[in-house]
């Protein structure tokens, strides 16, 4: 809503959601925030906020982002959208976590924000944010965590019972967290959190025009008008699961990913990348193309995402997977393909997979960047029918 004084029912609850996830992950009496429409726009908004942020308070216009290379692509969009620099940090090999060191040397006058994931999505893995926000409170330099994926898992684990490092506000240094509602936290698709420390940071995010013929013009995320049935629908879902619910759902959620990654641990033929740390497990195999596994498992009924550099496939486990017998039937469904797979484990992958494996030995990514484009350009495919005349203009029988 963009007129408080028509919505005021609405925006009190957008307020409400703000201070209860910034208390969730221990803002101070300063924290603030907003609601956005999902992760990429509240990973944008940070973005946007510290361009502006170094821009006012030391001069820098050429803004660079220092990012692990598991980091959610909502970085380098956000660096397109504001003509920002994202600069890519490697990852331990073993652990799958950002390389400290390298972002260090990495830091120059033009960087105005370092990031670190809890978890990354591709290996479910925890970034060292102490470690960041230790180099950020060196530098001067504002640190942001990315929790959209796990954030409503990360925030409940140690009620839940669970041991996770210290990565949010109770952090000195971090200064930002961005958080999907719409994901652990149960709510509709189309709500997420964008938080900061300080109002100090927030107001870089917000866009103003004074001069407007039309008026005063104030806005706090990218949308004017926003829909104010998603708002109240988050913060609906947050007061009718509260704390009990959300650490209940984060011990079953937790506890199965723990179990099913044992269990895979203790397979031949397989191996998971790093350590996860809540709900998204990786899996990688040395003895055959692990796209194999993927095509097995899909055609019964799993999905499972693809990665690359090195391939892989991960699983998301959700609160579906914690009902009675699932766990174990997917773990059932994982050794019956890998008996299949290994009596001949020099078969080429095939379909989909065939074609997203070849994508990543084409050494020029801009021509997998142009195949993607098409890809998205099919997605608004229509029958090219001839027009109909009605009253005299074409009209699409679509």
């Amino acid at each position: 809503p963009l007129h408080s004084d028509v919505f005021p029912g609405v925006c009190k609850m957008e307020a409400e959601v703000v201070r209860i996830c910034a208390t969730l992950f221990h803002g101070g009496v300063d924290s603030c925030g907003t609601m956005t429409t999902g992760g990429t726009e509240s990973i944008m908004m940070a973005c946007k906020a510290y361009r502006d942020y170094g821009r006012s308070e030391k001069g820098i216009k050429k803004a660079e982002i220092l990012l692990p290379t598991t980091a959610h692509p909502a970085f380098h969009k956000a660096s397109m959208y504001f003509a920002m620099n994202a600069h890519q940090i490697s990852v331990d090999p073993n652990s799958y976590t950002v390389n400290l060191m390298e972002m260090e040397s990495c830091i120059s006058k033009n960087t105005v924000m370092l990031v670190g994931s809890v978890p990354n999505y591709p290996y479910g893995t925890m970034d060292n944010i102490e470690g960041i926000a230790a180099l950020g409170r060196k530098y001067n330099i504002p640190v942001h965590v990315d929790c959209c994926l796990g954030g409503f898992l990360t925030a409940f684990m140690p009620q839940a019972g669970f041991s996770i490092p210290k990565f949010d506000f109770a952090v000195d240094g971090v200064t930002s967290i961005s958080a999907d509602t719409h994901k652990y936290g149960f709510s509709p698709k189309g709500s997420s959190v964008i938080l900061y420390s300080d109002k100090k940071y927030l107001h870089h995010q917000y866009s103003v025009t004074t001069d407007w013929p039309g008026g005063v013009y104030g806005s706090p995320t990218v949308n004017g008008s926003r829909a104010g049935g998603v708002i109240a629908a988050s913060w609906a879902a947050l007061l009718h699961f509260g704390l009990e619910g959300y650490v209940g759902a984060t011990k079953q959620i937790v506890e199965t990913t723990k179990y099913i990654e044992k269990e895979l641990r203790a397979l031949e033929n397989i191996f998971i990348f790093g350590t996860p740390i809540t709900s998204v497990i990786a899996i990688g195999s040395n003895q055959f193309h692990i796209y194999r596994l993927t095509e097995n498992l899909n055609a019964k009924g799993w999905n499972l995402n693809a990665l690359q550099f090195p391939p892989g496939v991960h699983i998301c486990v959700t609160h579906l997977h914690t009902q009675e017998g699932v766990a174990d039937r997917f773990l059932n469904d994982v050794k019956s393909a890998l008996e299949e797979i290994i009596k001949n484990p020099d078969v080429k992958v095939e379909g989909k997979m065939a074609m997203y494996g070849m994508t990543q030995r084409v050494p020029d990514r801009s021509i997998v960047g142009d195949f993607i484009r098409l890809f998205i350009d099919s997605n608004y495919f229509t029958p090219n029918k001839e027009p109909i005349i009605l009253n005299g203009y074409k009209q699409s029988q679509i």
